[in-house]
C-alpha cells in the first residue's frame, strides 16, 4: 500500500504496508483464445448457480455463461472451465448471501465497544455494529491472500487519509482507514471476488469505502477474526 506522507512522526513502519494487488496481477484478467469443451469438476454447482440447465455436461452456452462470470471477477484462464477457483468463489457467494441481516449471529465481534468495524475473513465480509446494534452492512470485501494475511484480532483506527496513494506501488487508494501496521480499509476498482486477494488491506467498493469513511472516525475499533479461505 505504500508509504504515509503525513506531518510528524510516520508510525507503525513502512515496511508493513501493503498494496491492492492490481499491479502484480494487471489491469484485468488475461483474455483467452477460445472456450473449452471440457466439463469441469463442479460443472453441475455452476451450472445451478448460472441458472443453467443442470446436466454436468459442458455446452456452448455453459461455456460462455461461466466464461462471463470468470472475466467479470477476474478469475484466470476465463475459459469457461468450472475448476475449483470459480466454483469457489460462487461457494462465497452463496454463505455470504446466506448472512442476511445477522453478521454477528455467532457473537464473535465484541458488543461491549460501541462503535465498531467487523471483519469476518472466512466469509469475506464486513459489517458496522454499535453494540449489538447493526449500524450498516454485511458487505462483501476482499481480504488478505497467502502469505499477505490481514491479521486478526482487537484493533483501531489510528489514521485516516481520503486521497492516499501507494508510493511502493503507485497504487491509488482511496478512502484509506489504517487500523493495524499499515493495514487499512480502503476502496478498489476489482471485483470484491477477485482471487486470490489483496496483500493485506480490507478491499472494498467505492459505496462501502465512502460510508465506512462517514461512519468511522480515529480511535474506534475494528476486529478482525476468522481466516480467509486459500490461507
Amino acid at each position: 500500500m505504500g508509504d504515509i506522507r503525513r506531518r510528524g512522526a510516520v508510525v507503525l513502519g513502512l515496511t508493513g504496508l501493503v498494496a491492492p494487488l492490481t499491479l502484480a496481477l494487471g489491469a484485468g484478467p488475461a483474455q483467452a483464445a477460445s472456450c473449452t469443451t471440457a466439463a469441469g469438476p463442479y460443472q453441475k454447482q455452476v451450472e445451478k448457480f448460472l441458472g443453467r440447465p443442470v446436466d454436468g455436461k459442458q455446452s456452448t452456452t455453459d461455456c460462455k455463461a461461466i466464461r462471463a462470470f470468470q472475466t467479470k471477477h477476474g478469475i484466470t484462464p476465463n475459459i469457461g472451465y468450472a475448476g475449483p477457483v470459480t466454483w469457489g468463489v460462487m461457494d462465497l457467494m452463496n454463505k455470504q448471501k446466506a448472512v442476511g441481516n445477522k453478521p454477528n449471529k455467532a457473537g464473535k465481534c465484541p458488543t461491549n465497544k460501541g462503535r465498531i468495524a467487523c471483519v469476518n475473513l472466512t466469509l469475506q465480509i464486513s459489517w458496522i455494529q454499535d453494540g449489538s446494534k447493526l449500524v450498516y452492512g454485511p458487505v462483501p470485501v476482499r481480504t488478505g491472500r497467502n502469505g499477505y494475511e490481514t491479521r486478526t484480532g482487537l484493533k483501531k483506527i489510528y489514521w485516516r487519509n481520503i486521497d492516499h496513494v501507494s508510493t511502493i506501488y503507485n497504487v491509488p487508494m482511496p478512502y484509506s482507514q489504517f487500523f493495524d501496521g499499515g493495514q487499512a480499509f480502503h476502496s478498489v476498482g476489482l471485483s470484491m471476488w477477485n482471487p486470490p486477494g489483496s496483500h493485506g488491506c480490507v478491499n472494498m467498493t467505492t459505496t462501502t469505502a465512502k460510508k465506512y469513511w462517514s461512519l468511522l472516525k480515529n480511535g474506534d475499533d475494528v476486529f478482525v477474526y476468522g481466516r480467509k479461505p486459500g490461507t
